[in-house]
């Protein structure tokens, strides 16, 4: 730990007036999600202590390329560098623009150092199989088999999921779900049948537990929306209990529900349409692991691909 992420040192530093401004203006006029939020905060209170407290438009190109052979000196990986300089670079921009206070942005043109790019885990057709066939127990679990059967059906996010409303955006009878995406986007994704199954049982039970002012689809045992951390938790300790051997998060079933798709159907436009994918370059990582899954049909059943 260096003296700058000391807890003790961070203290000193007190929040600059312009990053409680900046994530305004993100909240209001660009509706960032409250994830989105707290990243951003992280990553510039992080410049905000490598600047040891200096203005960011007193900053210069040589002081960001400085940050980030320290960061990347102190173990952070390319990705978290990439992230942090894309929020430096919004910082500047809004300097520049909304502010006019700066006539450069010293982020622009600085690159993160390379990383091995990871490929998103998926659950084998069989492991997801045997996460959500299983019988769910108490009011708790056959809410829980609800979420996990949406999530996997239909390719949701964490956030998508949690912030769903008993009401017309979920259409059992058409087996349609409208959740509001990134950046405000609404996109209508198709439910399975037996996602619908498990949403009827959940629903059927929902009135007993949740607040008679409470709009949300799901509920904890107080009455009140489930917490995105909450779900995390419960759908761990669900594969846990089901014997899966493997950590389950909420976006491996997205990524499942991907991975899975475009095995059976090939149509990677479609699978974007589906995700919610702005662009078509996010969703071509699951041609990776399409091909991952061939590859290794391929090394089983070919003759002469077998090592002898």
């Amino acid at each position: 730990m260096t003296g700058r992420d000391d807890p003790a040192v961070v203290a000193e530093l007190p929040p600059p007036e312009w990053l409680a401004a900046y994530l305004g203006y993100l909240a209001t006029q660009r509706r960032a999600a409250a994830l989105t939020l707290e990243n951003y905060r992280r990553d510039l209170e992080r410049l905000h202590r490598l600047a040891d407290g200096r203005a960011p438009q007193t900053l210069s190109a040589h002081d960001i390329r400085r940050f980030v052979a320290r960061m990347h000196g102190e173990g952070l990986g390319g990705r978290s560098i990439a992230r942090a300089l894309s929020a430096w670079r919004g910082l500047f921009r809004w300097f520049i623009r909304q502010r006019g206070e700066m006539a450069l942005n010293p982020a622009e043109g600085v690159r993160p150092p390379k990383s091995p790019q990871p490929l998103p885990k998926a659950l084998s057709p069989d492991q997801a199989q045997a996460l959500l066939d299983a019988e769910a127990g108490d009011g708790l679990e056959v809410r829980d088999h609800a979420m996990f059967e949406l999530l996997y059906s239909s390719g949701l996010r964490l956030a998508e999921l949690a912030a769903l409303d008993v009401g017309p955006a979920l259409d059992l009878g058409e087996r349609m779900v409208t959740v509001r995406g990134k950046r405000n986007k609404m996109r209508t994704v198709p439910v399975g049948t037996q996602a619908v199954a498990a949403l009827q049982a959940w629903l059927a039970l929902r009135g007993e537990v949740a607040l008679a002012d409470e709009a949300a689809l799901f509920v904890t045992r107080s009455g009140t929306r489930m917490s995105s951390g909450a779900i995390r938790s419960r759908l761990a300790r669900w594969a846990q209990q089901r014997g899966l051997g493997v950590h389950v998060h909420p976006h491996m079933l997205r990524h499942s529900f991907a991975s899975h798709v475009l095995q059976s159907s090939g149509d990677l436009r479609a699978v974007q349409e589906l995700l919610g994918h702005a662009s078509i370059r996010s969703t071509q990582v699951y041609t990776h692991l399409d091909f991952q899954h061939l590859a290794k049909v391929y090394d089983a059943a070919h003759p002469r691909a077998r090592r002898r």
